[in-house]
C-alpha cells in the first residue's frame, strides 16, 4: 500500500512538472512571437518616417524627387513579412540603405537640413529607432530564457518532448558595432 502511495505522489508530481513546464515554455514562445511583431510594426512605422523623409528631400531636390521616391518604395516592397530574427535583420539592413540614400541627399541640399519638416522627421526617425532598439532587446532577453529552458535540465526533456526549439537572436550588424565601440565590447563578454 505505501508504494502504490509513493507511485502516485511521483506521478502526480512528475505529472505537474510537465504541465508547468509546458506552460512555462508555451508562453515563453509566445512572448517570443509577440516582441517578433512588435519590432516589425516599429520597422514599418520607421519606413514610413523614411518614407517621409524622402518626400521632404523631394520637395527640395525636384529633379531627384521621383527618383528618391521610386528607390525608396521600391526598396520598401522588399519588406515582408518579419516573423523570424533573419528578417527582422534583413528588414533593418534594407531600411539602413534607404537612409543612407536619402543622407546622401541631405548632404547636397543644405537648406533641407534646415526645414521644420525635415527636423521633425528626423526627431521621429530617432524616436523609431530607440523604439526598435528597445524591441529587439525584448526580443533577445526573451530569447535568453527560453533557451535556456529548452537547454536545462530537466527541463529540456520536456521542450524536446513538444518540439519546443531554441530561438535565433537578433544580431547587430558590423556598422553599428563600429559606431558604438561600447556594444562591440559588450558582445564579447
Amino acid at each position: 500500500m505505501t508504494a502504490l502511495i509513493i507511485i502516485i505522489v511521483l506521478v502526480v508530481l512528475v505529472g505537474g512538472y510537465f504541465v508547468s513546464t509546458q506552460r512555462e515554455l508555451v508562453n515563453l514562445d509566445e512572448m517570443c512571437k509577440n516582441a517578433l511583431s512588435q519590432i516589425e510594426v516599429q520597422l514599418n512605422s520607421r519606413f514610413d518616417a523614411v518614407v517621409a523623409l524622402a518626400k521632404t528631400a523631394a520637395q527640395y531636390a525636384k529633379h531627384e524627387s521621383d527618383t528618391i521616391i521610386q528607390a525608396v518604395q521600391a526598396r520598401g516592397a522588399n519588406l515582408g513579412a518579419a516573423n523570424t530574427p533573419a528578417a527582422i535583420n534583413e528588414q533593418s539592413d534594407l531600411l539602413t540603405q534607404m537612409m543612407g540614400r536619402l543622407n546622401v541627399v541631405f548632404e547636397r541640399y543644405p537648406e533641407l537640413k534646415a526645414s521644420d519638416l525635415y527636423r521633425e522627421a528626423q526627431e521621429g526617425m530617432k524616436q523609431y529607432e530607440e523604439n526598435v532598439r528597445m524591441s529587439r532587446m525584448i526580443y533577445n532577453d526573451t530569447a535568453t530564457k527560453m533557451n535556456r529552458m529548452v537547454r536545462q535540465w530537466p527541463s529540456s526533456i520536456v521542450a524536446s518532448m513538444l518540439h519546443f526549439d531554441q530561438k535565433d537572436y537578433l544580431k547587430v550588424d558590423d556598422e553599428k558595432k563600429k559606431a558604438y565601440p561600447d556594444l562591440d565590447e559588450a558582445f564579447k563578454k
